[in-house]
């Protein structure tokens, strides 16, 4: 991918929930939410404070993160669907 987000942005890729119930019963296309979960694929360098020193990101490409339901600007690049947000959306790291 040739894209690199800037300051504290963060590039995910959302992991498809399951397409079942634990009772079996298959969840159609129409009724399902959109995943709040999933991986990071690139990140930016952080933001400034204001003596104008950077503040590293605490995610890194690869982790998996769950995120706001409606967090994030939905783009496409290279093909994929991608979501782009600030490192504060982001709630948590899994594992």
């Amino acid at each position: 991918m040739k894209f690199r987000p800037l300051h504290d942005r963060v590039v995910l890729r959302r992991i498809e929930g399951e397409e079942k119930t634990k009772g079996g019963i298959i969840i159609p296309d129409t009724v399902k939410e959109k995943p709040q979960e999933g991986e990071v694929i690139a990140a930016g360098l952080g933001a400034r404070d204001e003596a104008g020193k950077i503040n590293a990101l605490d995610v890194k490409a690869g982790d998996r993160v769950l995120f706001g339901k409606w967090s994030g600007t939905e783009v496409k690049i290279d093909g994929q669907d991608l979501v782009i947000m600030k490192e504060s959306d982001i709630l948590g790291v899994i594992g």
